[in-house]
């Protein structure tokens, strides 16, 4: 199946929590001088036009990015991650929203590398041309991410950070999440790597992160819900009531940040008065 498009939901309240732990991440790698590689499994076209069709199908962006892009006061993490966003538009209007690949690169350094898989054959053509005469520093791949990220592993750099957020469309993806991960850590048991999910009415979410807790890494989990899963309804076509960060070998920075942080980022994103995010962390 792909009939997935990420353009749908550019800039929603998944979009936000997804690249704020992300921008995070990566610039906690980029406080030491060692190159480091960059993986993206799911890639998507790496730039959204807020004003596109896809976009304002069901304008998700409207409470997500939005909201944050009209915040003041906010602290220096969730403004700096502003500021990427801010970066990729003119004249303080949000007319684009970068997806992760567009933000991995605003924190390239001239060594890093950055490698992008993206199987839709129609956002993958829309990855390249967002990457045109970007030079060697990234390469694109229009391969299945699940299978492609084995070739990346381990990097020669013995840094990376790897991100995967498959679409779901199939049951079939959280357990090839798991096996993905567990593969990868084999080939490499020191990379961090990042998977995003969907908080749904639906078990195989949870189902999903007690496998990714029984491989017995170094992690942290961070859901935020945005209203009551009993009325979920973002426009979502499958009841999303909130989304998930689960990140394994975490910087040890991150759960500091993320306490203080998110309780912002919910009192933003809030649908109703139900909304609430919870943070688990086990770093040795």
């Amino acid at each position: 199946m792909l009939s997935y498009r990420h353009a749908f939901h550019a800039g929603n309240h998944a979009d936000v929590l997804k690249h704020y732990v992300f921008s995070l991440v990566l610039d906690y790698f980029n406080q030491k001088d060692k190159p480091n590689w960059v993986v993206d499994t799911h890639a998507g076209t790496g730039m959204v036009a807020l004003a596109s069709d896809f976009a304002q199908k069901n304008a998700e962006f409207e409470t997500g990015i939005v909201r944050l892009f009209n915040a003041k006061n906010l602290p220096e993490s969730l403004d700096n991650f502003v500021k990427t966003i801010r970066s990729f538009n003119e004249n303080n209007r949000l007319n684009f929203y970068p997806g992760s690949p567009k933000i991995a690169e605003s924190f390239l350094r001239k060594d890093d590398k950055l490698r992008l898989f993206e199987l839709h054959p129609s956002d993958c053509k829309l990855l390249i041309e967002n990457f045109k005469g970007k030079g060697k520093q990234t390469k694109i791949e229009m391969q299945d991410g699940f299978v492609g990220i084995k070739a990346c592993l381990p990097p020669p750099t013995k840094r990376a950070v790897v991100l995967i957020d498959p679409p779901y469309e199939l049951k079939d993806d959280y357990q090839r999440v798991v096996d993905c991960i567990a593969d990868s850590l084999k080939r490499f048991a020191t990379g961090t790597y990042m998977i995003w999910y969907p908080l749904l009415q639906r078990p195989e979410p949870q189902q999903m992160v007690e496998k990714l807790k029984a491989l017995n890494t170094d992690f942290l989990q961070i859901e935020i819900s945005l209203q009551a899963n009993n009325h979920a309804d973002f426009g979502d076509s499958y009841g999303m009531f909130g989304s998930g960060m689960f990140v394994i070998n975490p910087p040890w920075t991150l759960p500091k940040t993320l306490a203080e942080t998110m309780p912002i980022l919910r009192d933003l994103l809030a649908q109703d008065d139900a909304a609430s995010f919870t943070l688990t962390h086990n770093i040795s």
